[in-house]
């Protein structure tokens, strides 16, 4: 682990030169000229030898592309993506820096760092004296960031053909794993009623902006804060004029669960309301859109694998879980384990403040090559 850990440090230059790059080249979800241009760069960074490059057609999202090394049955899973919430311009406004041993800038954090750490990791194991006991596959999806449609299946296929998935998604606060993940989904709540003038026949109509105010307390005692369960009805619409009876309301609502179980009572309860003026109709649309990851008994081996690899390195590693969800959520689900929050140390995500510690680089770049080949050899 020490020849590793002295490789990362040794290309500590050519990891900043190469985030820096990635993150001077703007990529926000749905720009599918911008994800390309940075995809492509990220493709010529990956040069380890006997690796094959695969750029695969993802639409108006963008290409996503997928990188192998080494030979053999066992493969291990690499996951990321390069698409961010910034638009293109951002970056005027932030720039690039590095300041107080922090690098700076839209992305940086989530994930292009990570990309980064991926790249060296592999360049670790290629350029080490050892030949690979296996097979890696990085694959770098261009949709994350809006919920993996145009690149679920691709994920699923790679995840089932690996003994296990390494997401490089941020580490949590202090560069602690993520070893467990809410479940992700938005339903939408339709009411229609029945219009009238509000002056003079009220009694005529059924005000669907009415019905929706009376369901929203049952959907918010549908949340168990014990079980992490929650429901925000975040949006809501209805109504057309003041003098009107509303005809039309909707609210959208965000659900995360902590497991599967809780994912399944909270969709049919919602599947179920029933209204309360019965001239009124419901209908319920959405669902689930990413299972929660369970820190399964797979996750926690995994997690004990890569706490000796720390350990080896001279770190101590934690472990926590987040509201938040990702394409970890979509490999756990498929029972492969998963262990997530290996990229970069550092916070911000998706806010203003985004940045990355620059001493943390080197040790998780070598923790991420060891961890990899320790799994291969399992």
């Amino acid at each position: 682990m020490t020849t590793q850990l002295s490789y990362c440090e040794r290309e500590l230059p050519w990891l900043l030169e190469t985030i820096e790059a990635l993150v001077r080249l703007e990529s926000p979800s749905g720009d599918a000229a911008a994800i390309n241009r940075c995809m492509a760069e990220l493709a010529s960074r990956l040069d380890a030898p006997g690796g094959s490059i695969t750029r695969l057609p993802g639409g108006p999202a963008g290409d996503h592309l997928r990188f192998e090394i080494g030979s053999g049955a066992r493969q291990v899973l690499l996951l990321g993506h390069i698409d961010t919430v910034w638009p293109v311009g951002t970056l005027a406004a932030r720039p690039f820096r590095e300041e107080g041993g922090r690098l700076h800038g839209p992305g940086v954090f989530d994930m292009k760092a990570g990309l980064a750490m991926a790249a060296l990791a592999l360049k670790a194991l290629a350029d080490g004296p050892d030949e690979l006991p296996g097979t890696i596959v990085l694959l770098v999806t261009a949709d994350e960031e809006t919920g993996s449609a145009a690149s679920r299946a691709v994920i699923e296929a790679e995840a089932l053909a690996s003994v296990a998935v390494l997401v490089l998604e941020p580490a949590l606060p202090g560069g602690a794993l993520k070893t467990s993940r809410k479940g992700c989904g938005q339903f939408v709540l339709r009411v229609s009623g029945r219009a009238a003038h509000a002056g003079i026949e009220p009694e005529k109509g059924a005000s669907a902006v009415s019905e929706l105010a009376r369901q929203i307390p049952r959907i918010e005692a549908l949340q168990d804060a014990a079980a992490g369960t929650a429901l925000n009805v975040g949006v809501i619409r209805g109504g057309s004029r003041p003098n009107v009876v509303a005809a039309d309301a909707e609210a959208v609502i965000d659900v995360r669960v902590a497991s599967a179980a809780e994912a399944a009572r909270v969709a049919g309860a919602l599947r179920a309301l029933e209204p309360v003026d019965a001239r009124t109709r419901l209908a319920v649309a959405g669902g689930i859109d990413r299972p929660p990851m369970e820190r399964s008994a797979g996750v926690a081996s995994l997690f004990a694998i890569a706490r000796a690899v720390a350990a080896d390195l001279g770190h101590v590693l934690g472990e926590g879980g987040t509201g938040g969800g990702s394409d970890g959520n979509l490999t756990a689900a498929l029972g492969v384990p998963t262990l997530d929050g290996l990229g970069a140390v550092g916070g911000g995500a998706h806010a203003a403040d985004e940045h990355v510690s620059v001493a943390d680089l080197p040790w998780r770049a070598a923790l991420l090559s060891g961890l990899l080949r320790r799994i291969l050899i399992v």
